[in-house]
């Protein structure tokens, strides 16, 4: 399977979810609710400030999330996956959603947790580098990013594994590795902040 060579676009994601309003089954797959579980189980403390989830698409790991903290922003950058994420968590008024490119449109502001959950192989080394940056500048003093990555084939820029590692290669000047766990398909990385 080839690779696409460049960080894929919004236009990608717009037309996945024109086409069906939960192209990857998040809210009704038994792999996506096992490694939503997985996730938070280990996730490093049981309440966090501020958490920023990028990528949210429909909003069940945002739901989730959202009893964990004080607040939550969440990005993604499909309107309509934006919309149901915004439906799901309607009654919870300390989650908001914006509609944002990452790494370029990057929130401002400091969090505790940053969680990316199936979205660093979307973009291309470049990208990743810039997103690093995002992380090394936002990240709390002790905060923690959680990564999950599907490991199995695919044309996006980089596996799940590539994605994995140049975040954590990129960020161990300021980040840990603190958790690590491999499920069938997918990976699970934890780093927490180290330093000031």
């Amino acid at each position: 399977m080839s690779r696409r060579a460049a960080s894929l676009t919004p236009a990608y994601f717009a037309g996945l979810y024109a086409e069906d309003p939960d192209p990857w089954r998040f809210a009704t797959s038994p792999y996506e609710r096992d490694k939503y579980a997985a996730t938070l189980a280990a996730l490093p403390r049981a309440h966090y400030r501020s958490v920023l989830e990028v990528g949210c698409s429909i909003g069940v790991l945002t739901r989730a999330l959202s009893l964990r903290c004080d607040a939550l922003l969440a990005l993604d950058v499909a309107e309509a996956a934006l919309a149901q994420a915004h439906a799901r968590s309607a009654d919870a008024a300390h989650v908001r959603f914006a509609r944002r490119r990452v790494p370029e449109e990057w929130p401002d502001g400091r969090f505790d947790l940053i969680v990316l959950s199936e979205v660093v192989y979307y973009l291309d080394a470049a990208d990743v580098e810039r997103l690093v940056a995002r992380l090394r500048a936002a990240l709390a003093p002790g905060g923690d990013v959680v990564l999950v990555h599907w490991t199995g084939e695919t044309d996006y820029p980089l596996s799940g594994d590539e994605a994995a590692e140049r975040v954590i290669a990129g960020a161990r000047d300021f980040a840990s590795i603190r958790h690590q766990a491999r499920a069938d398909a997918y990976r699970l990385d934890v780093l927490s902040r180290t330093g000031a």
